[in-house]
């Protein structure tokens, strides 16, 4: 047989068994299949990762068995329903979870932060610790992070109503900061606002730089300037104004843009210079190189093929990365299995 021929056979044995390596001794594979919109991966220190899916779910996966935790009362219009996650940095010994989700209010919709108690594989005590967002079919925001001081991140986007990102009365189009049982640090920039920073337009990924207080975020633009951004407390990003890196005094540029549109989705660092990102209307994996004072140098794509890519997060080997599909979105093409959590190494190890 022509090498040729054997390494095609190899590609296809591989392919079938969901192992893929890709450019550069890099890895993929399916760990998890048969999901519907996965929005949030969150890791607790017994490797066992915990999944948000838009129409209402948590679940625990624990590497062999995937259970269901509960199903807030989520309610899924078009963008909106269950969307971001964050374990409490003492999950360990309390127990709690946060979830951001698109809740009833009378005869409305606004999104909402809460907080509930794992007990056994049952979330429970449920405690609404922020709401008064407005929601939308679109431009919810509405990921969690943990941020220097253990305080709790919070991006919420505008709400498809571009001027609420400028409004201070309103909690739409900003990043907000809060403490874990809802009350508001005194050192937010803002006396007596969980406001952390303003003039967002759809903010849908977060993470915090290793080794440093930085806090980044991915965003939406309209048709053109999707962004990176680096958040100063306080500051204001621009929406609707001022758009990408351009530099505009009184407002803060962005890190790093694309034009035309990828659909940033969310971001995680596998070090304190590598940042990857994951796209949805683009459907592949990013990697930007950052320098030591953290501003992007390089942007290169590392992964693609599986459709809309959303949530991405370090796993507990601490070399590769778990990213979840989101063809069921309404947006993509669900192909079997969709939709999926990958393990990606990038060294092809792991």
């Amino acid at each position: 047989m022509k090498s040729s021929s054997v390494i095609g056979a190899l590609v296809l044995v591989m392919v079938l068994l969901n192992v893929l390596p890709v450019l550069g001794g890099n890895s993929t594979e399916t760990v998890i299949s048969g999901l519907d919109t996965v929005w949030e991966l969150a890791w607790d220190q017994e490797n066992n990762l915990y999944i948000t899916e838009r129409s209402g779910k948590v679940s625990k996966w624990s590497g062999n068995e995937l259970t269901t935790l509960g199903t807030p009362k989520a309610v899924e219009r078009g963008e909106s329903g269950l969307m971001g996650m964050a374990l409490d940095p003492g999950f360990q010994k309390n127990s709690r979870l946060y979830l951001c989700y698109t809740a009833r209010r009378g005869s409305g919709l606004e999104n909402v932060v809460t907080r509930f108690r794992l007990q056994g594989d049952k979330i429970k005590k449920e405690e609404v610790i922020l709401d008064g967002m407005r929601a939308s079919f679109i431009h919810d925001g509405c990921r969690l992070a943990f941020g220097p001081e253990d305080k709790l991140l919070i991006t919420m986007g505008d709400s498809s109503r571009a001027s609420l990102a400028q409004n201070p009365g309103s909690l739409n189009g900003k990043v907000l900061r809060i403490n874990t049982d809802g009350s508001l640090p005194a050192d937010n920039p803002y006396s007596g606002s969980p406001v952390y920073t303003l003039g967002h337009r759809n903010p849908q990924g977060l993470a915090v730089r290793p080794g440093t207080n930085q806090i980044y975020i991915s965003e939406h633009g309209p048709d053109t300037d999707d962004e990176i951004n680096r958040l100063v407390p306080g500051e204001n990003y621009g929406w609707p104004t001022v758009k990408g890196t351009d530099e505009v005094e009184g407002y803060e540029p962005a890190l790093w843009d694309w034009t035309p549109t990828i659909a940033p989705a969310g971001i995680a660092f596998l070090d304190s210079r590598t940042l990857y990102l994951a796209t949805l209307k683009e459907s592949k994996l990013h990697k930007l190189s950052l320098s030591e004072d953290g501003k992007v140098v390089e942007d290169i794509v590392v992964l693609s093929g599986y459709g809309r890519l959303r949530a991405v997060t370090k796993g507990p080997e601490g070399n590769c990365l778990y990213v979840s599909t989101s063809n069921k979105d309404g947006r993509g093409n669900p192909r079997e299995g969709d939709d999926r959590v990958l393990r990606y190494c990038p060294t092809g190890k792991g």
